[in-house]
């Protein structure tokens, strides 16, 4: 139980209260026509906001709610003779604004990790749709797989399979280009290079899948300026024909 009772007014009205505090606040309303008045604003106002545009509230909204409850002082009641001089519209509209502010709080919060869990969980699905397609492509019966070594050491195999119009490059370099650089993937067609994703920084190591592979002609390498470059600005590292 709160020191001061009358700051539980608040979770009074969102019915936030446990069932010790409730019965202690039931009783301090008999005894006290300030908080009498405060909350029954408090809880037309809810009731009000409710009113065909309530939707069911995330899961930890009570516990943001009551954190912010404690952590928000709260302002001691004023006597009953002052309360009457404000018209009950304005202090309506008041207790309205505070319900609203407590309910938008907690919804933001809730928002916010409900982004995040959504976003991990579209990651984890993309990352298992793509081993699958990796899968499917070097299971292919058409399979050609071309190696060649990097100048800079290691090497790049291209898995194609024109079954599945697309194909693998898989690149290990013995170790990864200077600070600053990273290794990049180009496909090449009709003598123009496109790129086919840059490794990050000290990486040196990669399974980039390609869609439509089996339309290029060469695979190269090239090491570039983090983070990657549009077009290849670095001597080739290696290049793979695939004719």
């Amino acid at each position: 139980m709160t020191a001061d009772v009358h700051s539980l007014i608040g979770a009074y009205a969102l019915d936030a209260l446990d069932d010790v505090e409730r019965a202690a606040f039931h009783r301090h309303l008999r005894d006290c026509e300030s908080c009498r008045i405060e909350a029954d604003e408090l809880r037309e106002a809810a009731a009000r906001l409710a009113d065909g545009a309530w939707s069911v509230p995330p899961p930890r909204l009570r516990d943001n709610v009551m954190a912010a409850v404690a952590g928000t002082r709260q302002r001691p009641p004023r006597v009953a003779p002052s309360r009457s001089r404000t018209p009950r519209r304005l202090r309506l509209v008041a207790a309205a604004a505070a319900v609203v502010a407590a309910v938008s709080a907690g919804t933001v919060v809730y928002t916010v990790q409900d982004q995040r869990v959504r976003r991990a969980n579209t990651l984890a699905e993309a990352a298992r749709e793509g081993e699958a397609r990796v899968r499917a492509i070097l299971a292919a019966p058409d399979l050609k797989v071309r190696e060649e070594p990097l100048d800079s050491g290691g090497r790049v195999t291209v898995a194609s399979s024109p079954l599945q119009n697309a194909g693998v490059i898989m690149l290990a370099a013995d170790g990864a280009p200077g600070s600053g650089k990273v290794y990049q993937l180009w496909t090449i067609r009709s003598g123009a290079a496109t790129s086919a994703g840059a490794l990050g920084e000290g990486q040196s190591a990669a399974v980039q899948l390609v869609e439509g592979l089996p339309d290029a002609s060469n695979v190269g390498v090239t090491v570039e300026r983090a983070p990657g470059s549009t077009a290849p600005t670095a001597p080739l590292d290696a290049l793979v024909s695939l004719t």
